[in-house]
């Protein structure tokens, strides 16, 4: 991936870019040692690495908004920062910039159960959201497979979502306003304690836009009551083709899970020797979970396992323990570190119709043979968001690039189906060339438009998202 040359006028100030930001924050919220740096290189796309000038660690809104000025005001980029958990090089420095992380911000700001909602500020985990009100009867709903590392900060970049998306939707259904900073410093409220907000949808612009607009220091995020109980039924069968019928007859037959899983046979054998989960040998694996009283799960899963039998399973079963429902979701949840230990990888997460899912698992298949690199396929199936798993190896030449080419294809295959690019990891720098498959030059400049507004010199995060040919007039100006 090419990321453009740095600037040698801010390298060269370094000392003083650095001297600056010490005057407006703590010291030790300055990073500037190149060893200590090395820490923010990355993220979770680690083909591609690259230092910053320093790194800051804000504590607050105030400290964010101090710190933008000056960066500001020297014309230092700055690139906003999670937990670094993105798979899409969201997060990636480049030579000349500051990295803005926010996982000192972790605080819950207020809880309101009456009106059900929590705000927290941004680098508060995915998971202990629900953490902090789940003695109350309460959950966040949005869970990506990283939820225990994941910040909100990095969600609401994103848009992520995960498992029980199908039913709760992802994090843009779950945002009901945020606190950012603008790359000038000034702070802006957008939304609040409400569900919808008068006027233009600003906090729509906001969620999903990868760190381009403004860095969110603090969000208010709904909260929900938590079902009365849920379970899962797995479910294997002898062919990809088999199960993805399966899983366009639940949604057809008006039935809506709380969600549907899909592993494909590699993810089977990797994920059952990683956890231990008593997964059944066979091509293609749903777990599919539904939740509400005892009476609702045995009437839900009684039609699923219903139209589950018409095609012939390899194994129907359904969860009769706390334990067993336990152990079935573990598999599914430990599948990028189970992959993880037995080869580099690259995740992608192209989304298609449902319906699609035979034909694309199918064009996956031999796209995998064509470019001789193994591939593993676990993804959302009740709402298409796929994450096909490619296999290569790191330190062998050549291998990056092949990856690199197989994962482009199978991307246009998922807009040549009626999907798009990305489901939940955003485009970052993976998808930022291939945004022309899936946009015009008049929708692409639309898109730069909104970013002139709320970004006038390009500094925020501005080797993202959008092909390097067509910013270079706006970062260049």
């Amino acid at each position: 991936m090419e990321m453009p040359a740095p600037s040698t006028h801010v390298l060269a100030r370094k000392e003083q870019i650095v001297a600056r930001l010490k005057e407006v924050l703590p010291t030790n919220a300055v990073i500037s040692d190149e060893n200590q740096t090395r820490a923010y290189e990355c993220d979770a796309l680690t083909a591609y690495k690259c230092p910053p000038l320093c790194a800051i660690l804000p504590a607050n809104t105030a400290e964010v908004s101090a710190a933008l000025k000056v960066c500001h005001e020297m014309g230092v980029p700055v690139v906003p920062r999670g937990s670094g958990t993105s798979l899409a090089g969201g997060a990636l420095p480049t030579a000349d910039c500051v990295i803005l992380g926010v996982a000192k911000m972790n605080g819950v700001i207020e809880t309101n159960y009456a009106d059900r909602y929590i705000k927290v500020q941004s680098g508060r985990t995915n998971l202990s959201v629900t953490g902090a009100v789940e003695a109350e009867g309460f959950f966040y709903a949005p869970d990506p497979s990283s939820q225990l590392a994941c910040a909100i900060a990095g969600n609401i970049a994103m848009n992520s979502g995960g498992a029980h998306c199908l039913k709760y939707g992802v994090t843009t259904n779950n945002l009901m306003g945020v606190t950012m900073v603008m790359m000038d410093g000034t702070i802006v409220d957008v939304g609040g304690a409400h569900l919808d907000a008068a006027g233009l949808d600003v906090l729509g612009v906001i969620c999903g836009s990868e760190g381009q607009l403004g860095v969110v220091t603090e969000a208010t995020l709904r909260i929900l009551h938590k079902p009365e109980g849920a379970r899962p039924v797995l479910m294997g069968y002898d062919s990809a083709e088999t199960a993805g019928q399966v899983v366009s007859d639940i949604i057809k037959a008006g039935i809506l899970p709380v969600a549907i899983e899909y592993m494909d046979e590699m993810l089977i054998g990797v994920c059952e020797e990683f956890s231990g989960a008593g997964y059944p040998e066979c091509e293609a694996l749903l777990i599919v979970e539904v939740e509400g009283s005892e009476a609702e799960i045995d009437d839900q899963l009684a039609r699923i396992k219903t139209i589950a039998a018409k095609h012939n399973p390899v194994e129907l079963r359904e969860a009769q323990s706390p334990d067993e429902a336990a152990r079935i979701w573990a598999g599914r949840k430990a599948a990028f570190s189970a992959i993880g230990k037995i080869s580099d990888y690259m995740c992608l997460d192209g989304t298609i119709p449902v319906s699609s899912l035979p034909y694309v698992l199918k064009r996956i298949g031999e796209m995998s043979k064509h470019y001789g690199l193994g591939v593993g396929n676990v993804f959302h199936a009740g709402d298409g968001n796929m994450h096909p798993l490619i296999l290569y190896d790191a330190n062998k030449p050549g291998d990056l690039e092949i990856c690199e080419a197989f994962g482009a294809e199978v991307l246009k295959l998922c807009v040549e189906v009626g999907g798009c690019l990305t489901g939940e990891h955003g485009v970052g720098i993976e998808k930022r060339d291939l945004m022309t498959v899936q946009y015009d030059p008049a929708d692409l400049e639309a898109q730069m438009a909104i970013k002139d507004v709320f970004d006038p010199d390009w500094l925020l995060n501005a080797a993202k998202v959008f092909p390097l040919a067509s910013s270079e007039p706006r970062r260049a100006a």
